[in-house]
């Protein structure tokens, strides 16, 4: 959320960790000192320390208690990282990672390859034998994408299914789910079919809460505070605006000016503000209290998020699919984020977050908060990485600007880094965990939860 200069005071988050001492010779007889433990992934992620605006929310909308809310935060950062040393582990039988059950206890890993089962349950996860491997999905998945002829309103909704091990058409009638599977060439015992009246929409141009409107004419809500060197700004939807348009703030002072816009294809944009305004790492949560945003760690599918938006305000679900493909009146959006958080017009470009942890900006969605929805969110990690954003977060991380794309090799600050990259940092070799935005304080040797040391 970006605030003007008389509320840009806020508390920074101490990431908790500590420096692993370096093996260095004892002198004379003096045992050295023992090595510091690392920092758990929920130290290192926040989750140990819930904001109470979450726990309510989660208490609210997924019927939990303040412990099962508090239980599953931190289960669901711990199984983040065992999922990510599975992945890395298991290559191309690697078949998709999901929790379940009301404090995300349980992690599932799937793999084309029974043999594996045992390593899996050593990881501290249940295994499930699937026939289909994830990138083999992905595959089936282009295929459809790249089936789909015009706006598609009659196959809006395209997604991989972990839990199935299969790919998903929504449809508005069987008859044109198997037009779309046959015309992709794709094999139709990979394909679930789900049939719904459900058209999705873009969600903007209503009136509420934290908005920032367009051109004097439409109005979105604010994703996540950012910065690009010395200018400051803020993440959201492209469907919002496009390259150019002016934003004013809720209280219609003037604001900024959309840098880049991306819409349909992907659905994401920035707004860089002028120096009124100030980029913080706060959203805005129940009752207008501000939650801290720490990082972009990416949540698993069965993961709790919460969403902030100008018309409905605070809402949680949790995450269905990444990797969807979702198609608009105004054309189809590739890449977005599944979930059962409800949303309305008005909500479009408004801050997803699981714990303390960015996932995204609104796209869009069907339904509403009164009899519940279906709704999409464009990742804030390519967000981040396509236009060389740094995410303000409660650590402090604000001036660093991000490499480009592509740089392989060392690791840097700024960078995103998606789960399988290989890094090297002060000699060492490192394999990415869990897709996030590097820190200052995240450095490899510092952060177990992300990185696996080689």
């Amino acid at each position: 959320m970006v605030h003007r200069h008389a509320s840009a005071g806020c508390v920074a988050l101490t990431v908790l960790g500590a420096l692993v001492l370096a093996g260095l010779p004892a002198a004379s007889a003096v045992e050295p000192p023992a090595p510091a433990p690392s920092p758990s992934s929920a130290e290192t992620l926040g989750a140990n320390n819930p904001s109470p605006v979450v726990l309510r929310a989660l208490e609210r909308d997924l019927r939990l208690t303040e412990a099962q809310a508090r239980t599953r935060l931190v289960n669901e950062a711990e199984a983040g990282t065992r999922a990510g040393r599975l992945q890395n582990a298991l290559g191309k039988r690697f078949a998709g990672a999901w929790v379940s059950g009301d404090t995300s206890a349980d992690l599932t890993v799937a793999t084309t390859d029974v043999a594996d089962s045992p390593a899996i349950e050593a990881g501290g996860a249940r295994a499930t034998v699937v026939k289909t491997p994830l990138e083999d999905l992905k595959t089936a998945k282009v295929k459809l994408d790249d089936a789909v002829s015009g706006k598609a309103r009659d196959t809006p909704v395209r997604y991989i299914d972990v839990r199935t091990n299969r790919v998903t058409v929504q449809a508005t009638s069987r008859a044109a789910a198997d037009s779309l599977i046959a015309a992709a060439g794709v094999d139709s015992a990979v394909v679930d079919v789900k049939v719904s009246a459900d058209q999705p929409r873009a969600l903007y141009d209503i009136r509420g809460g934290d908005a920032f409107y367009i051109d004097d004419t439409a109005r979105c809500s604010v994703g996540f505070g950012v910065t690009k060197g010395d200018q400051q700004g803020f993440a959201t939807a492209g469907h919002c605006g496009k390259a150019g348009a002016t934003t004013t703030g809720f209280n219609q002072v003037a604001q900024g000016t959309f840098q880049a816009s991306v819409f349909p294809g992907q659905d994401m944009s920035w707004v860089g503000v002028n120096s009124d305004w100030t980029a913080t790492p706060a959203v805005k949560g129940e009752g207008g209290q501000d939650v801290q945003t720490a990082g972009s760690v990416q949540a698993l599918a069965g993961a709790a998020v919460c969403r902030s938006g100008s018309t409905t305000g605070w809402h949680c679900g949790t995450i269905e699919q990444h990797d969807t493909s979702v198609s608009y009146a105004e054309g189809t959006v590739d890449g977005v984020t599944r979930t059962t958080v409800c949303a309305e017009p008005g909500d479009s470009g408004g801050s997803y977050i699981s714990g303390v942890q960015a996932q995204g900006v609104t796209s869009g969605g069907s339904g509403d908060c009164t009899n519940g929805g279906t709704t999409f969110y464009q990742p804030i990690n390519p967000v981040l990485s396509t236009y060389g954003l740094t995410l303000r977060t409660s650590t402090g991380e604000s001036a660093t600007t991000a490499p480009a794309d592509g740089q392989t090799g060392g690791w840097a600050a700024g960078h995103v880094y998606e789960v399988g990259v290989r890094v090297t940092h002060d000699g060492v070799s490192y394999d990415c965990l869990q897709s996030h935005q590097a820190q200052t304080a995240w450095q490899p040797a510092l952060t177990p939860a992300l990185w696996q040391r080689l």
